[in-house]
């Protein structure tokens, strides 16, 4: 029977505020994902104890940040099972969330758990970063992009940033070895109008699990160029 413990005592000890009805909000959010998964794949991580904290601690560690406070406008990369923009939109009803996935069944889900939650402020989108960020209704038009996608710095950026207004954040939430990708990314960071502005180690209470935030501000914008097609962001990323 999934439970929402950790999660009540790992946020407690990291600082992250969270209401009691907000812990419903999780729970109900834990049980639609593991019986989703049964279907689809949404994560490999089902261990009740293990989403509390690789996947709903992590993805509230931003707030941490403030950066995420008041009502900004943000989009979610690459979100599969609404990681971290579902938890940030439940920590905070006054932002202004877009899920944005490229599996079209991970959107079908996505709305199931907009509408349970009664979550308002969020849209699911189906759609690929490379073309929707080359649309004038997403380009340059979000306070912050965030993403959790599994690709290297120097890509991620290049499908990422694009989306980001000047003056604005691209946060980007990797692993423990993230110094040496925001070493490799210089350049790309640099050319798509960003500047890297902090790397934030975030260590979760009791355990030794360790993520980092890279924190990318956006300085100029972006030139229409960017985001590449065909791939190349990923094949041959800015160098």
């Amino acid at each position: 029977m999934a439970g929402i413990e950790v999660l009540r005592r790992t946020a407690g000890e990291m600082g992250i505020g969270l209401s009691e009805e907000n812990f419903k909000e999780f729970l109900k959010y834990k049980e639609m994902i593991l019986e989703w998964n049964k279907r689809i794949n949404l994560t490999t991580i089902t261990d009740n104890d293990e989403m509390d904290i690789k996947h709903f601690a992590d993805s509230l560690s931003p707030t941490l940040t403030g950066v995420f406070d008041g009502s900004k406008k943000i989009i979610d990369i690459g979100t599969g099972a609404g990681f971290p923009g579902i938890p940030l939109k439940i920590w905070n009803p006054e932002l202004q969330v877009t899920l944005m996935d490229s599996l079209n069944k991970r959107i079908s889900f996505l709305n199931l758990v907009i509408a349970e939650l009664g979550l308002n402020g969020i849209t699911a989108i189906h759609g690929r970063a490379e073309e929707l960020a080359l649309n004038p209704e997403y380009r340059e038009t979000f306070d912050i992009c965030i993403s959790r996608a599994v690709a290297s710095l120097d890509t991620l950026s290049e499908y990422c940033l694009p989306f980001v207004k000047p003056g604005g954040w691209f946060i980007a939430m990797k692993g423990p070895s993230a110094m040496d990708e925001v070493k490799l990314a210089g350049k790309a960071i640099s050319t798509l109008g960003g500047s890297v502005e902090d790397v934030i180690e975030v260590m979760f209470p009791e355990t030794d699990i360790e993520h980092t935030l890279v924190m990318i501000k956006k300085l100029t914008k972006t030139s229409p160029k960017y985001p590449r097609g065909g791939g190349k962001p990923r094949k041959s990323p800015i160098k």
